[in-house]
């Protein structure tokens, strides 16, 4: 009997077509690219969404600003890139005294530094240009619970999404590996912050705020120490606007005296220098102080589709859009109604008859607004107004 020949038969293969394997971890982003896009397209939506919706209502419209433009693009722009985003943005796990660091540090800055170059800047700028860009006017014909939101939302909502967004997106990116130095970087963060704000006269002091902001950033590689300093600015400059008002008191550059601003100053230096002295003899305020590397902070699993991720943002600001229609329809309507029919602002020196008659309207439309005089007569009595005053008003322009 013959032996067989050997087989060449194989095991029993599928015929079919073989599954592609499962999606792997994508290949992050330019940092640098992340950084310039996310700004570009910040800026886009900060003018265009973000300012018409603080038009409608500026209480809610600060923290809808602030959640959905800076916290999204802070957080989604890195997920989309392949980036974790808590460790790419330095969002690490919060450093109790780093924190509290670099809060004592802002409230120092404010006086030793904030409060002098605002007072030279509101100097040296034309009145016009001061009245057009007075950030106080954001407190004007607020309800007690609105003027409680927009202090929540300056202290806590800007501090950790602005942070989140130009510190931990923008600056991290326009930062190049070391051994290159990160000052460059820190400096054109700091000018791109001051000038999302949109404010010509406190420019300068917000330049330095972001330098304080980014200088934190780099010496503890973390946001946390940044976001303590950012509100702890903020908190300081709105309370004493907040209690100057309430004692009607005009919080004007003309009604301070330079002798007051220098006081303030140098009692800020020397909180400045304890601070600093304090931090040679204990490390620890400054934390870790090295962010985390680009390869721990590389996102390890797939990345969901840009609609996936998109449609629980998009979903919140939508809702949170009608409950503002529902609830604030008639101040949203007198809004409207104000910018089609401007007022020009009566000037400092203007007659107390005219002064009463600008209170009075403004009473009228607190009632209008909480639904106890009828819109009519606030559209009637403002109309009167915008015509009867427009000798009387008006900032001087060059």
């Amino acid at each position: 009997m013959e032996d067989s020949a050997p087989s060449d038969a194989r095991p029993h293969e599928p015929t079919g077509p073989s599954e592609p394997p499962p999606p792997g971890p994508p290949e992050p982003g330019s940092p640098r690219r992340l950084a310039l896009a996310g700004a570009a397209l910040a800026l886009v939506l900060f003018i265009l969404v973000g300012g018409s919706v603080q038009f409608l209502n500026a209480a809610f419209g600060i923290w809808f600003t602030e959640l959905f433009i800076f916290l999204a693009l802070g957080w989604l722009l890195p997920r989309l890139s392949g980036w974790k985003p808590a460790l790419y943005t330095g969002l690490t796990p919060l450093p109790g005294l780093p924190t509290l660091f670099g809060f004592l540090l802002g409230v120092a800055n404010f006086f030793a530094l904030v409060v002098p170059i605002q007072f030279v800047a509101q100097k040296l700028a034309p009145e016009w240009l001061t009245e057009m860009f007075d950030g106080s006017r954001l407190f004007d014909q607020q309800t007690p619970v609105e003027l409680a939101v927009i202090l929540a939302g300056v202290t806590v909502a800007a501090p950790f999404c602005e942070e989140l967004f130009f510190r931990g997106v923008f600056q991290r990116g326009m930062t190049p590996r070391p051994p290159a130095s990160p000052v460059k970087a820190l400096v054109i963060s700091a000018v791109v912050f001051s000038a999302f704000h949109l404010d010509p006269v406190g420019f300068v002091a917000r330049v330095e705020l972001g330098l304080l902001f980014g200088w934190l950033y780099l010496r503890t590689g973390s946001l946390w120490p940044g976001i303590g300093a950012h509100a702890a600015n903020n908190l300081v400059s709105s309370v004493l606007f907040l209690a100057a008002k309430a004692m009607d008191q005009e919080a004007t550059d003309t009604d301070t005296s330079p002798l007051a601003v220098l006081s303030l100053a140098g009692l800020g230096w020397m909180g400045l220098l304890g601070l600093m002295t304090f931090a040679r003899h204990h490390a620890s305020v400054w934390g870790a102080g090295v962010p985390h590397s680009d390869e721990s902070a590389r996102e390890t699993r797939p990345v969901p589709s840009l609609p996936k991720l998109l449609l629980p943002w998009v979903t919140a600001a939508t809702v949170s859009l009608v409950i503002l229609g529902v609830v604030d329809r008639r101040g949203i309507s007198l809004n409207l109604f104000d910018v089609a029919n401007p007022l020009t602002p009566l000037k400092k020196d203007a007659e107390p008859g005219l002064q009463a008659e600008r209170e009075a309207l403004e009473e009228l439309r607190a009632a209008a607004r909480r639904g106890t005089a009828p819109m009519e007569a606030y559209h009637e009595e403002r109309l009167r107004q915008v015509s009867a005053h427009k000798a009387a008003g008006g900032p001087k322009q060059p």
